[in-house]
C-alpha cells in the first residue's frame, strides 16, 4: 500500500495533481460508459482541491457527484458537506456536473438510512472514483473509533448502502457509507493533509484494530486500487 503514497511540498501541489488525476478518471470513464461518478468528503482539507477541480475543462454534465457522508443538518448551514460541496466544486466548469446529496430535510434519520441507500443504489452503482479524509481520531467517511455501529458498518454481507451513524465525541448525527460501499469504488483516495494525521495514518497501518483506527478497515482491505496524498 506505501507504494500508491504520493507525498507532496504544499497543500497547493497537492490539490493541483489530485485535481488532473481525478479529471483524468472521471474523462476514461466518460469514454468508456458514457457518463462518470464521483464521491465525495467533507472537512477543510479538501477545499482547496475542489476549488482547482472545478476549473478543469471536462464533460462536466455526464457526471454525477455525490457524498461520502453527511452531518444532519439543513443544507444551507456551513456544517452541511453539501453546503462545502456546492461553494466550493459546483462553481466554475464544474457547475454543469449533477449533484446529488444525502440530507433528506424533516425525515427520521433511521427512515432516511434506507431512501438514501436506495438513492445511492440507483446513482452510484458504479463508483468510478471516492475520496476519503481522516480525522486525528482515526475515523473516516462518519466512521468513528468504538461507535456502536461500526460492526454493522463493517459487514460485507450489509447489502445497505448507507447507515446512519450518532457519534459520542463529536456534534451531529450522520449518514455515512457502509464500509462494502466504499470498497466497491473502482478508485480509492485517502487524502490527509498534516504531521498529525500522518502520525496517526502511521500508527494505523502498524495497528490490526479496525475499531480503534476505522480508516485500517479501508486500508487492510482496499489493496492496490487506494492511493495516499499527502502534504
Amino acid at each position: 500500500m506505501m507504494n500508491n503514497f504520493n507525498e507532496f511540498k504544499s497543500s497547493e501541489e497537492l490539490a493541483q495533481n489530485l485535481a488532473q488525476n481525478i479529471a483524468s478518471i472521471l474523462t476514461e470513464a466518460i469514454k468508456k460508459d458514457g457518463k462518470a461518478t464521483l464521491l465525495l468528503s467533507g472537512g477543510n482539507t479538501p477545499k482547496l482541491f475542489f476549488q482547482k477541480l472545478s476549473k478543469i475543462d471536462i464533460l462536466w454534465k455526464k457526471v454525477t457527484i455525490g457524498l461520502v457522508d453527511e452531518r444532519w443538518v439543513d443544507t444551507k448551514l456551513k456544517d452541511s458537506n453539501e453546503f462545502l460541496i456546492r461553494k466550493n466544486l459546483l462553481i466554475n466548469l464544474a457547475s454543469k456536473a449533477n449533484f446529488i446529496g444525502l440530507y433528506k430535510n424533516k425525515l427520521d434519520l433511521l427512515l432516511a438510512e434506507e431512501v438514501c441507500s436506495k438513492s445511492y443504489k440507483k446513482e452510484f452503482e458504479k463508483i468510478d472514483v471516492l475520496i476519503l479524509g481522516m480525522g486525528t481520531d482515526g475515523h473516516t467517511a462518519s466512521l468513528f473509533p468504538n461507535n456502536d455501529k461500526l460492526k454493522e458498518a463493517y459487514n460485507l454481507e450489509n447489502p445497505n448502502f448507507c447507515i446512519s451513524i450518532e457519534p459520542k465525541n463529536v456534534p451531529y448525527i450522520r449518514m455515512s457509507l457502509t464500509l462494502r460501499k466504499i470498497l466497491d469504488a473502482k478508485n480509492i483516495i485517502l487524502h490527509i493533509e498534516g504531521k498529525e494525521k500522518l502520525e496517526v495514518f502511521n500508527c494505523a497501518i502498524k495497528s490490526d484494530d479496525i475499531f480503534k483506527y476505522p480508516i485500517n478497515a479501508v486500508l487492510k482491505k482496499a489493496d492496490k486500487k487506494l492511493e495516499v496524498y499527502y502534504s
